[in-house]
């Protein structure tokens, strides 16, 4: 779906035939009539949202609540809530592509790849069955590519701004939290009542009281995910609510208190944040995570691509040297010749034992997948493309290297996810919206 929209307009000329009266011809002309295909929804900055995409997305929307059993709500409460939803994303789009964001096709392929595989399926059938439910690849690919863009949008303006201190990691670590770092995950819904910062007493009374009768309805029966659907402000709200599986120990603090004496099936009390007003609903419990972990102790050869030499030419470098180590060449010596990380390529590429999330996630795929003493076929991550050789492999308890770099990536997920929502307010009110009748 392009981010910018001409509207379609079909010209017909109506040609009539010359009228003979009384010896004179008198040509009558009839000017081209414009039939207009589609109406704008809503003005969005410098872009439009179409009423055919409305219209698509509510339709779709619709199709997966009838497939899930879940009720539908009333259809303008829905295309309101999905207009809402188009008009966010429009605004990320725009961001993404006006900050230079750009999704290669290569990247694409990896994602379907990953979708194809979570559902036991080749990339190829996949796609058969992606066509076969009436979706061209083509728009298959687009919002594969937007959620992408998007997810860097909202990681660079919220990620970036979130710094995690010595101490606050000491802190988490010695808190009751920090001690059940296996913790178990949780599966979540959600429904939020948004109270802007700048709310008055009465506004924010209102949104408390609309929460409690929506804590009402569901003692009394009510489906959680229709009313998440028809009045959650959560971005999650068109999914009914839906959390997905999370790391307990990932939730706000807010939640997990919440949370605590929970049965599942059961829904909390309400709950107070900077972003408004909760109700939780816990479906389910599991497990936690295993005490010991696989580590790999690799080294790896990096080319970028530049000005001298294209992608093309990279790759093929990195297939003569991979040969060279098949041969019998020392990796130690083609790594200081060639590679181009200044970070281990004077170490003869060792990275050293991997600790999770020390990697990017397609190196740390690439370093579970190959045998040892392999060298991988050459692949591409955000830094460059690369060769990788794992020379030994151990099951290892958690050092306090791995305890901490865990406890900072649950912190830094804890406060994205506390601002995200702000931020997503944020860019909302700052941009000039119009909505036409719908």
């Amino acid at each position: 779906m392009n981010l910018w929209k001409v509207f379609n307009l079909a010209q017909n000329k109506a040609v009539y035939p010359a009228v003979l009266f009384l010896g004179a011809l008198l040509a009558v002309s009839v000017e081209a009539k414009v039939a207009v295909l589609d109406r704008v929804a809503a003005i969005v900055n410098d872009d439009i949202v179409l009423q055919s995409e409305l219209n698509q997305r509510t339709a779709a929307i619709y199709v997966n609540l009838q497939a899930s059993g879940t009720q539908s709500p009333d259809k303008e409460v829905l295309k309101k809530r999905v207009l809402e939803q188009l008009i966010s994303e429009r605004i990320q789009l725009n961001m993404g592509f006006n900050a230079g964001v750009r999704i290669k096709a290569s990247e694409i392929d990896q994602t379907i790849a990953r979708l194809a595989a979570s559902n036991n399926l080749s990339a190829q059938d996949y796609l058969a069955n992606v066509e076969a439910g009436g979706t061209p690849i083509s728009d298959l690919r687009q919002e594969i590519a937007n959620e992408m863009i998007m997810m860097q949008v909202q990681q660079g303006s919220v990620m970036r701004g979130i710094h995690i201190s010595e101490q606050e990691l000491n802190n988490f670590l010695n808190s009751e939290a920090g001690k059940l770092m296996n913790s178990p995950d949780i599966n979540l819904g959600q429904i939020l009542i948004s109270v802007p910062s700048s709310a008055t007493m009465s506004e924010i009374a209102a949104a408390q009281k609309k929460l409690d009768s929506i804590s009402t309805q569901i003692s009394q029966g009510a489906d959680f995910k229709q009313l998440a659907i028809a009045n959650s402000d959560d971005q999650s709200a068109l999914e009914g609510g839906d959390l997905g599986w999370r790391k307990q120990a990932q939730l706000p603090s807010l939640f997990t208190d919440a949370l605590k004496g929970l049965m599942p099936g059961e829904v909390s009390k309400s709950v107070r944040s900077g972003a408004g007003f909760h109700l939780l609903k816990l479906y389910d419990r599991r497990g936690g995570e295993e005490k010991l972990i696989e580590q790999h102790f690799s080294r790896h050869i990096l080319l970028t691509p530049n000005q001298i030499r294209n992608e093309a030419e990279t790759i093929v470098l990195l297939d003569e040297i991979r040969t060279k180590l098949q041969a019998g060449e020392a990796f130690t010596t083609l790594a200081k010749e060639y590679s181009e990380d200044p970070g281990s390529a004077l170490k003869g590429g060792e990275l050293g034992w991997s600790t999770p999330g020390a990697f990017v996630p397609i190196f740390e795929q690439t370093m579970s997948s190959i045998a040892l003493n392999e060298i991988s076929k050459p692949f591409q991550s955000q830094f460059g493309w690369h060769i990788l050789q794992v020379t030994d492999r151990r099951m290892q308890d958690f050092s306090d290297k791995i305890l901490r770099n865990k406890a900072d990536n649950l912190l830094r997920q804890r406060k994205y996810s506390e601002e995200l929502q702000v931020w997503l307010q944020k860019i909302r009110d700052e941009a000039y919206v119009e909505i036409k009748e719908i």
